[in-house]
């Protein structure tokens, strides 16, 4: 009796019917491979956990790169701090590796785009491969992303490395920013990377509206900005979450505010 051969368990996702369909089934052709379809971001999450549940998880999830994209290219919706909301490809990267970190993504892409194949990159993405490449070229891929390999088109490699350094170095200058403020500071930066207005923010932090908004003056001064939007963008740049709105604001941050010198404690 023969060793029985290891089988891969691959997750295509992609809104189009019939390419979602053909690859699949060219896919499963293999002996050893298992292949599944979803077509959208809500259905591969719950494709994961389902397959989590029952004991047969994916390797590997074939992403396609304008997930959830209308006519013009731009993304319908993104969430991705909501996995129930994730849509768009590289939106659903990003939540596969938070809630399933041992699954392979490799994003296959209609056209090469050096910014979007960092950004995958960045997101957790192992690969990013044309769609029209062939099956033999595709079947590489999925087995090396399985050896920890990181593929990408030769003719990327150059813009994406020069993408992710200059991404490396906005992350940099953005860190050094967050890190001059204060914890309350950042705490009110927190809350408004979680999309709360003023008044929220001042009944989750047991403030006046008045004392929020002028740590909020000062969140944007410091970070060089002049708007929420663009606070939040630096803040995201910085690695900076969103409040838990389910949780109490950390010890320290709540409850009775003390005044030291003038400033806020």
């Amino acid at each position: 009796m023969g060793v029985p051969v290891a089988r891969i368990r691959v997750l295509v996702v992609d809104d189009h019917r019939v390419f979602a369909e053909s690859l699949a089934a060219a896919l499963a052709a293999e002996p050893d491979v298992d292949v599944a379809a979803a077509g959208s971001g809500p259905a591969a999450l719950r494709c994961l956990e389902r397959g989590a549940a029952e004991g047969r998880r994916f390797d590997v999830l074939l992403v396609d790169a304008e997930l959830g994209a209308g006519p013009a290219g731009a993304v319908a919706r993104a969430v991705p701090d909501d996995a129930e909301g994730v849509v768009d490809g590289i939106s659903l990267v990003e939540g596969v590796r938070r809630i399933q970190p041992a699954v392979r993504t490799v994003v296959l892409a209609e056209k090469d785009d050096a910014h979007r194949a960092a950004l995958a990159l960045q997101a957790g993405a192992s690969g990013w491969v044309a769609k029209d490449c062939s099956l033999q070229r595709l079947l590489a891929v999925v087995r090396g992303v399985l050896r920890d390999e990181t593929h990408l088109p030769a003719a990327l490699l150059t813009g994406v490395l020069r993408e992710l350094t200059a991404a490396r170095k906005h992350r940099t200058d953005s860190e050094r920013l967050v890190e001059s403020l204060t914890p309350r500071e950042r705490e009110v930066l927190r809350c408004m990377v979680a999309g709360l207005g003023r008044k929220a923010v001042a009944e989750r932090l047991f403030l006046s509206p008045h004392t929020v908004r002028t740590h909020m003056q000062n969140v944007l001064g410091k970070l060089g900005v002049h708007s929420t939007l663009a606070a939040v963008a630096l803040a995201r740049r910085a690695g900076v979450g969103p409040a838990r709105l389910d949780e109490e604001p950390p010890a320290g941050l709540s409850g009775d505010v003390v005044e030291r010198g003038g400033q806020l404690a």
